[in-house]
């Protein structure tokens, strides 16, 4: 077998695992939108809008020293530094328990209080403390499975990896509908499924462990900072862009009740979360070349990590215009589903909305994956640029202006506009780096 075919099989191995993977992830929320819209109603989506950046900071977190981490071990391992992957996951899996201890603590003593914060008036803040209780109770839960998601998969098996989360993303659904319907737990129903979601993933990765055919495990060492420096660096990418999407839906849920009140959030929480399954995609296509770039730049196979990163990019361009199309030719139907109380005003803003957010798929997949390339060549100087530029730089004062310009239409607008102005930035760096 040549070696473009190799480099090939290898790509798609890597990243149809991960793809499907990811999918499964990005539903745990989606399946929350979906039944909490069809038992809760309007009430129930603005409280989930509301809730979900407190969810995307703690997943930040977890994929930042998951994905850091694992990142490090396959650069380490492509070097043949022994030293390094011997305690990596040690000291990944310490500095993760320190942060997840600070959300469960939050979660147990101050979830209204949190609530209020984020925006929640007195018509949902009881529905949206519950929410935010449990989910920040799961919070060890969530980071631990993404940091042995994103160990195992640079262990050499993405297969595993994948089925663990599309297992955890099926649990998720499977309870979201026994607890919201026929046990009547409403929102508290939605945040037990979400929580008990990765458990059931991780006792999938446990096989791993059961078989020993782990590469990594716990070893005698103290914390070094400069390994949890590094593996900030290599993994602050990825937290830029959850923690970010998060901080963009608060300023969008704040700017929408002034315009369109909570029907308005309502429709922009239909919008958010189905653009969090797309954009997994993305995501699974990055973090699927993550490793194969990695060990390509630890051996120094340059050839290679420019037919991976090309391959990367042909392939997110095609599902952008694919999903592109499902969005703008049947918007009507997908907004219906999520439409319990067959709102005509809520309809109508949902649709006009995704006709106009979603051409942001045009340039987010090209953004995702070079910030990737970059944190996996060790570069994250490249990558946090990208990620913050993405995250909120851009972002952010956009959504004000073109929200004064336009009202509802301009909050629309904000998404493209900014992924179109970092692709000009991204294509800048790519032909630097060259």
């Amino acid at each position: 077998m040549n070696q473009t075919n190799s480099i090939l099989r290898t790509f798609i191995k890597y990243v149809s695992a991960n793809i499907l993977g990811m999918v499964g992830l990005s539903c745990y929320i989606l399946a929350d939108t979906f039944f909490i819209a069809r038992g809760v109603g309007a009430d129930g989506l603005t409280a989930l809008n509301l809730a979900i950046p407190a969810y995307s900071f703690v997943n930040g977190l977890g994929l930042m020293i998951g994905i850091g981490g694992a990142t490090r071990y396959s650069i380490a391992g492509g070097r043949g530094d022994k030293t390094v992957r011997k305690t990596i996951f040690t000291q990944a899996f310490c500095f993760m328990l320190c942060l997840a201890a600070v959300f469960f603590l939050i979660g147990l003593f101050l979830p209204y209080q949190l609530a209020g914060l984020l925006g929640a008036d007195s018509t949902i803040l009881s529905l949206t403390g519950v929410y935010l209780r449990i989910l920040l109770l799961f919070a060890p839960m969530f980071m631990m499975n993404n940091l042995l998601i994103a160990f195992v998969r640079n262990d050499g098996r993405p297969q595993l990896s994948m089925t663990a989360m599309l297992l955890g993303s099926f649990a998720n659904i499977v309870l979201d509908y026994i607890l919201i319907f026929p046990l009547q737990l409403g929102m508290a129903g939605a945040a037990l499924a979400t929580g008990i979601a990765p458990v059931i993933s991780m006792l999938v990765l446990s096989r791993h462990f059961i078989r020993k055919e782990n590469n990594f495990s716990f070893c005698r060492t103290g914390i070094h900072f400069k390994s949890i420096r590094d593996i900030c660096s290599l993994g602050v990418s990825s937290l830029i862009v959850e923690v970010s999407s998060g901080v963009v839906m608060i300023i969008f849920n704040m700017l929408i009740l002034k315009d369109s009140g909570n029907l308005g959030v309502a429709a922009y929480g239909i919008l958010a979360n189905i653009a969090l399954v797309l954009i997994s995609i993305f995501t699974g296509i990055s973090q699927g070349i993550q490793p194969v770039l990695s060990s390509c730049f630890g051996k120094k196979e340059h050839g290679n990590i420019k037919k991976v990163l090309r391959y990367a990019l042909v392939t997110s361009g095609l599902f952008a215009l694919f999903s592109y199309g499902c969005m703008f030719f049947f918007s009507d139907p997908i907004v219906e589903l999520f439409n319990k109380d067959k709102d005509v005003a809520l309809h109508a803003i949902a649709v006009q909305g995704m006709h106009i957010y979603f051409t942001a798929f045009l340039f987010i997949g090209i953004n995702i994956i070079t910030a990737a390339y970059f944190s996996s060549i060790d570069r994250p100087g490249n990558a946090f640029l990208i990620s913050c530029l993405r995250g909120f730089l851009l972002v952010i004062p956009l959504a004000f202006i073109l929200s004064a310009l336009f009202g509802l239409t301009g909050i629309w607008l904000t998404v493209p506009a900014a992924e179109a102005l970092v692709t000009m930035v991204v294509l800048f760096l790519l032909c630097r780096s060259r």
